[in-house]
């Protein structure tokens, strides 16, 4: 066993024989923690079942889950490439009891696998366990028992304290004491001395490989501890780190899960990889890294962009762009190696090939992006930091926001060059631009997922039996009633509540389709259904309100879904499918469905793309989907195991999440994809199908929105009404309107040359002041003019700076006008060979004072506002106080 493909199922079948359920990797993305940007452990995906929310028909279970980390004890990105075990994207092999069994067995087969399977050699191994402290016993048991299952005296169980073999879930809840196996990585035997120091900068030292979290106690808010009725167990053990140890190198990067990538890294570059602290070495090993970051993000739906956990990836994709472009590579190149992790481990984790083409077109558009501006930005850090310790907290933010250089990467790039960067002077500036914007995404918010009321029922009632396939007017049992966040027996007349039936024609909101609406009856008492939510998966939950009557727990109802806006929702859902189809037909295979949401009123269609659509593709879209409509195609669902379901062609979209057995939609041989929600029986029943706009929603992902059936009809309508009042305005019909709108803009365009010429006589004095130029002064080796101009626009005034200061080069120029609102504007442009003397900003700031106001901008050109005109004489003046 010496590949890390072995290692990692080796691992997962020693388990499997051991009675645990062996599971896929939950997602990268964690759909039940909304206080994670990434799965950070093995034990992410079953929290919920930890904390007693969740229960599961299994009490053992083992993964090879996909996990982030970029900021913490062993993943701060700054040490990512420097070190032999710094990654952000990694594998955490994990075997877990839920209440099942506890310490013996975890370290029996830890201890196992370690030295039986991987065949490790126990001199080269140590353990620890939890020494204690006050308030928290020492884990004598853990100690004992390693002890009879290694043989190891007290010098080998090292006992440490509450921050190496301590863990907990919070301030409150679930926690109890950790034990770890411990590996001599390198030459020369084992030195225990050693055992606590960091390892050496080549890797070699005490390595921890396993960690058996047991989850024995709750902690209360007083600080008790209370053992717990289900006693638990959590590992994780790295995969690159054991793969390390069993193939006998010191560094991960040398194992055959990175050494790959880290070659292909240097061939792309040209330059040999030696394995030591080179800063070329050390660059290799950083896009090795985060071309595995990348890969995974994007597989799940996560492209780079400026907020959340997007903003992360992005600034990983920029760090290994800056650091290819430091190793001379001068063409497009990280898409290459993240191609490379996908030929490495699609097998393992098959999104990576599902999504190949998505991995290289969202690479290939970002690292192309940031190339165009990564030379400037460098140019800008270097005049900024020249001679200074500090880069200042304005320049930094402005690298960020216009240059697309994050933080940490300007941060890396000071400890490389000898400056450090005003990250205070920094956060406040982007605080500023927030005020100024808001809406830009925020972090994620903290909190749980989904209340525990409804985990509760759930547990009690089980799932809801969806009818809506079939019918939309079903009979059911109400199972459970909530009114103010708890649960209650009855419901009367005027509450705001929720219904939880036995089975349920009503669709709950999921897959991008909205949840049903319409009525719930018993007798005279009438529940408004308002929305319709899956809150834990297989619980549909109707929410709304009891306008008549009272109902109670037991009592046997009828359900109605509200029928015309059901069926506008299954058109508009059908045409998602279709336009996905059309997209790949005229895009290509790269434009997948990202996200999508499905109304009764409109669709909202999501995919990953870098530009927008041409009004010809727009068009053939539109044509390929409504060639389907008037096939009037039968729509074919079919339930089938997921393994058959991809056998046949089928797809799916990034945010799903699958179970074994899966819902199978086809719209003829061009549409097969997965998807559970409701759908119309013909293709011909989605009416017209019309796209009313498309736009970018973030980096690599595109937006189209669309209307079908009596919409598109409405849309149409509201379009010729439009039209109608458009050409009333214009004196004329609507076939005349196109002709009249030409005609406006040609006299627009004759009235902006006459606007031109105008600004040009006043620059050479024949708009009855003389000629401006002539009033400018010769002083301090430039020439400089303050002088007031009649002409209150801004742009206006602007351009006729930028020219007076070319006709009077070396110069420094600053013009005021009053507006038509009585505000006063100033205008300062200064020749680019004399800004290291005369700040454009600088100037029109003082100037402003004097007109009650401010402004600021480039050292070339600025600009600035006031309240008070009657000072711009005054103000203008200024500029020869300035310029000496």
């Amino acid at each position: 066993m010496k590949t890390s493909r072995e290692i990692r199922e080796a691992f997962l079948r020693h388990f499997e024989e051991r009675g645990h359920t062996r599971l896929p990797s939950g997602p990268l993305v964690p759909p039940n923690d909304p206080t994670l940007y990434f799965a950070n452990a093995g034990m992410v995906q079953f929290k919920d079942v930890f904390t007693g929310k969740d229960q599961r028909p299994y009490k053992r279970a083992t993964t090879s889950q996909k996990c982030m980390r970029v900021k913490g004890k062993h993943n701060d990105l700054d040490n990512v490439g420097v070190t032999a075990r710094h990654h952000t994207f990694f594998e955490m092999l994990g075997n877990f009891s839920f209440g099942d069994y506890f310490k013996r067995d975890a370290i029996k087969w830890a201890w196992e696998f370690v030295v039986g399977t991987c065949a490790l050699p126990k001199e080269k191994l140590v353990v620890t366990v939890f020494e204690g402290e006050p308030g928290l016993p020492a884990d004598d048991e853990a100690a004992q028992i390693w002890a009879e299952v290694t043989g190891f005296g007290p010098e080998r169980i090292i006992r440490l304290g509450k921050a190496d073999n301590f863990w907990s879930m919070g301030e409150t809840g679930p926690c109890g004491p950790c034990t770890e196996i411990h590996f001599w990585m390198g030459a020369g035997e084992p030195d225990l001395a050693k055992f606590g120091q960091e390892p050496g900068e080549d890797g070699a030292g005490w390595v921890e490989i396993w960690n058996n979290v047991f989850m024995q106690f709750e902690r209360f808010e007083d600080g008790t501890l209370t053992p717990l009725p289900a006693q638990s167990v959590d590992t994780g053990m790295g995969l690159e780190r054991i793969t390390a140890a069993v193939q006998g190198v010191v560094s991960n990067y040398d194992t055959d899960l990175l050494r790959p990538l880290v070659e292909l890294a240097s061939q792309i570059s040209g330059k040999p990889y030696g394995g030591t602290m080179s800063r070329d070495d050390v660059a290799m090993r950083v896009i090795a890294d985060h071309a595995r970051a990348t890969a995974f993000c994007i597989a799940e739906g996560v492209f780079p962009d400026k907020a959340g956990r997007e903003s992360v990836l992005r600034s990983i994709m920029r760090r290994a762009i800056r650091f290819g472009h430091m190793l001379g590579i001068e063409r497009l190149f990280l898409h290459e190696v993240a191609l490379r992790v996908v030929d490495l481990m699609g097998e393992q984790y098959p999104e990576l090939r599902e999504r190949r083409d998505a991995i290289a077109d969202v690479t290939q558009n970002e690292e192309r992006g940031f190339r165009q501006t990564l030379k400037r930005g460098l140019e800008l850090l270097h005049e900024e930091t020249d001679g200074k310790a500090t880069l200042g907290g304005a320049a930094a933010f402005r690298l960020h926001d216009t240059f697309g250089f994050p933080l940490d990467l300007q941060q890396q790039i000071g400890r490389e060059q000898g400056f450090t960067v005003d990250e205070d002077g920094y956060k406040a500036e982007r605080e500023e631009a927030r005020d100024r914007s808001r809406g830009g995404g925020g972090p994620i918010r903290s909190g749980e997922g989904v209340a525990a009321v409804h985990y509760a029922i759930a547990q009690r009632v089980g799932a809801t039996q969806f009818t809506g396939y079939e019918r939309e007017r079903d009979t059911s049992t109400i199972t459970a009633l909530v009114a103010g966040g708890a649960e209650v027996q009855v419901l009367r007349e005027g509450d705001e509540g929720e219904i939880v039936t036995k089975s349920t024609p009503f669709y709950g909101e999921s897959g991008g389709q909205v949840g049903d609406r319409g009525v719930i009856r018993a007798g005279d008492a009438t529940f408004e259904v308002r929305d319709t939510q899956k809150p834990v998966e297989g619980l549909f939950v109707h929410q709304g309100k009891l306008t008549k009557g009272t109902l109670e727990v037991g009592a046997k109802v009828e359900l109605e879904v509200d029928h015309t806006r059901r069926s506008a929702t299954r058109r508009n859902h059908s045409a998602t499918h279709l336009l996905h189809y059309a997209l790949r037909t005229v895009l290509g295979p790269a434009a997948l469905q990202k996200g999508s949401l499905v109304s009764p009123d409109r669709l909202r269609f999501d995919y990953s793309g870098s530009r927008p659509l041409t009004l010809d593709e727009v068009q053939r879209i539109e044509d390929l989907v409504n060639e389907k409509v008037l096939l009037n195609a039968p729509i074919e669902t079919e339930v089938l195991p997921m393994a058959e379901a991809k056998a046949k062609g089928a797809i799916g979209i990034f945010e799903e999440k699958y179970g074994e057995v899966v819902r199978m939609l086809r719209m003829t041989s061009d549409s097969i994809e997965l998807c559970g929600g409701t759908h119309a029986s013909r293709t011909g029943d989605i009416g017209l199908f019309k796209i009313v706009s498309e736009g970018g929603v973030a980096a690599g992902v595109r937006r189209i929105e669309a209307v079908t059936g009596r919409g598109a009809l409405t849309w149409a309508r509201g379009l010729e009404r439009d039209l109608g009042e458009t050409a009333a305005l214009l004196k004329g019909t609507p076939s005349q309107a196109k002709e009249k709108v030409e005609k406006l803009l040609a006299t627009q365009k004759e009235l902006q040359r006459e606007i031109e010429r105008l600004q040009h006589k006043l620059v050479s004095g024949g708009a009855g002041g003389g000629d401006l130029t002539a009033q400018a002064r010769e002083q301090a080796g430039v020439k400089v003019l303050g002088a007031t101009v009649d002409l209150g626009d801004a742009k206006a005034l602007r351009e006729l700076a930028d020219q007076l200061r070319d006709k009077l080069a070396p110069a420094v120029v600053l013009l005021g006008s009053a507006t038509k609102d009585g505000k006063a504007i100033l205008a300062c442009s200064v020749s680019k060979d004399v800004t290291s003397r005369f700040k454009a900003g600088d100037i029109v700031k003082d100037a402003a004072a004097v007109v009650g106001g401010g402004g600021g901008g480039r050292p070339d050109f600025a600009q600035a506002g006031g309240t008070d005109p009657s000072k711009l004489g005054d103000a203008v003046q200024r500029v020869y106080a300035l310029v000496v």
